[in-house]
């Protein structure tokens, strides 16, 4: 097989073996709970774009205390740069913590953009926006979760929802830009 498409599944099969590791909670516990959390979110603030601002926020804390984890559990070794990192997210760490993979795509020309395709979200069990939070991106912790974990492996990055199936999307879409490779900081060294 040629290597992309060898990689592809073995970080499949990683996945699934590292899904089957992990403690899982119950898929409904955890959605209705997510719910519950965005909600407060909206009466405390009672504005859109601050609380995808706050799940932004969230997600990134999140994101980057769960590296820790998903080395230790999920087999995985160092990344060999960023296109090989979104791979990972996409069907290990996906996979680990959501039970979901998704497919990476739009790749632009110089491999530092793409696009992250979940076809199912379950976070978005059970929801339904209103026409008065349609500029609500009700899963946005996830752009922080990556955001943050790839933060913690040298990588600064945005991501952003650009398609949300809770907006009538086919699919829910992520953006996610390589902005810069942070240097790596050693004990010892003085600046």
């Amino acid at each position: 097989l040629p290597f992309p498409i060898r990689m592809a599944k073995n970080y499949a099969r990683q996945g699934d073996a590292a899904f089957a590791k992990v403690d899982k909670i119950n898929a409904e516990l955890l959605t209705l709970t997510y719910g519950s959390m965005v909600s407060q979110l909206m009466k405390d603030f009672e504005d859109v774009e601050e609380v995808n601002k706050q799940l932004e926020k969230m997600g990134y804390n999140i994101g980057l205390r769960l590296v820790d984890e998903f080395l230790a559990k999920s087999g995985v070794s160092r990344c060999e740069g960023f296109k090989d990192a979104v791979e990972i997210i996409a069907k290990v760490g996906l996979k680990m913590f959501l039970g979901v993979a998704a497919e990476v795509t739009n790749w632009n020309t110089t491999t530092t953009e793409c696009s992250l395709v979940l076809t199912e979200n379950p976070l978005n069990d059970f929801v339904e926006l209103t026409e008065q939070y349609n500029a609500l991106f009700y899963s946005n912790i996830l752009c922080g979760v990556i955001r943050g974990a790839l933060e913690m492996v040298q990588m600064r990055v945005e991501c952003r929802f650009v398609k949300c199936q809770l907006r009538g999307d086919d699919v829910s879409e992520m953006r996610i830009t390589l902005k810069e490779m942070i240097p790596e900081a050693y004990a010892g060294d003085e600046e």
